[in-house]
């Protein structure tokens, strides 16, 4: 996506509300910026979909967001934050995604797709049920470091297994988009498998895939160049990243910024700057927007867009980060749980007077 100012996207066919644009990725045009954020539902079947997913999901689509990103969703079995995760290790996902998809879609919303592998923190138990993870299989690591005392040293990767890891995300793409998914993204963030591959924290390893910087972004930039080839042009590929792990001697922003250079180059169109979940004990400063700078800085130094995420809640708070050029698309995670509705409220604070809304709930917004 070839990245302008965000203020020059008014024109006399748009809302005066930059939140409620349009955006193009590629050949997918989002009816706004509003995007669902992934956030894990524990709520899976042998990594299937079930009515749970079928509900949840389209929902926020009728709830007026641009884009649904559905939750981080394994690419192996033993890459599943929890039994419960959703999965697409397997051919047999692909029926209820397909189902998913196409009803995302009906309801107005673009459909995307998180894909991942827990690495050191998968196995643990779903997080209403236990204080403490219980974990159920052998987790994978660039090396055998712990997440923390609670759970259990992961096996550290062997250079063979690389390949199948990479082989893994190749076809859980190839899956992703049989399944009808518009946009695939990346997670390499919150200290899972590929975060914990660029993290000095987490990744000690002594050959080609460890040490320096260009060794620890060696995988997650192979995984981007072979994933970005099985994509077909003219869709979208985006990455979720921690831009700071918020620890001494960890991962920083210096390094994000010329991991997103990398990226760029490599098809990527657009970064989804988080942060944190590679060490127990960071001391992460969460408040209003807490991350909206990392975005900002990403999206000044490298002219790639980017996606604002964390602690984003009011329309005005998400309207000012677009107005202010800090980024390009709003990710939404617990404003959106808590009300699904979200984007209804907000095109009334902000005074969009075109319907963003079902026709059906038309007489609950009077003009």
């Amino acid at each position: 996506m070839q990245l302008t100012p965000s203020t020059q996207a008014i024109c006399s066919n748009t809302p005066m509300s930059l939140l409620f644009s349009p955006l193009e990725l590629r050949s997918i045009k989002l009816k706004n910026r509003i995007v669902m954020s992934p956030m894990c539902q524990y709520s899976a079947q042998n990594g299937a979909v079930t009515d749970w997913h079928l509900l949840h999901y389209p929902t926020r689509a009728l709830g007026g967001v641009g884009m649904v990103m559905v939750e981080a969703t394994a690419v192996e079995a033993r890459g599943r934050i929890s039994a419960e995760d959703l999965g697409i290790w397997s051919d047999d996902h692909i029926a209820g995604l397909q189902k998913l998809t196409t009803q995302i879609k009906a309801n107005g919303a673009v459909a995307a797709i998180q894909l991942a592998h827990a690495g050191r923190k998968a196995g643990s138990s779903r997080p209403w049920q236990s204080e403490h993870p219980a974990f159920s299989w052998q987790a994978v690591a660039p090396s055998a470091i712990t997440f923390s005392e609670q759970y259990p040293e992961p096996k550290a990767l062997e250079l063979g297994e690389l390949e199948q890891i990479k082989t893994a995300f190749v076809n859980a793409t190839t899956r992703a988009l049989k399944a009808g998914f518009d946009v695939i993204e990346l997670h390499m963030a919150h200290g899972y498998l590929l975060h914990s591959f660029l993290s000095p924290l987490s990744n000690t390893r002594t050959d080609q895939y460890g040490g320096n910087l260009e060794n620890r972004m060696r995988l997650p930039l192979e995984i981007v160049k072979a994933t970005r080839a099985v994509i077909p042009e003219h869709l979208p590929l985006l990455v979720r990243i921690s831009a700071t792990d918020w620890a001494e001697g960890g991962w920083t922003l210096e390094n994000t910024i010329q991991f997103a250079r990398e990226i760029k180059n490599l098809g990527v169109d657009l970064l989804d700057c988080s942060s944190g979940g590679s060490t127990a004990n960071a001391k992460i400063p969460v408040g209003a927007g807490f991350q909206v700078e990392f975005a900002a800085t990403v999206r000044r130094e490298t002219n790639l867009a980017t996606g604002a995420v964390g602690m984003i809640t009011e329309a005005q708070q998400a309207e000012q980060i677009l107005r202010s050029n800090q980024a390009d698309l709003i990710f939404l995670a617990r404003a959106l749980l808590s009300n699904p509705f979200w984007a209804y409220s907000a095109a009334r604070a902000l005074g969009v007077k075109e319907n963003v809304w079902a026709v059906q709930y038309d007489r609950a917004f009077p003009k």
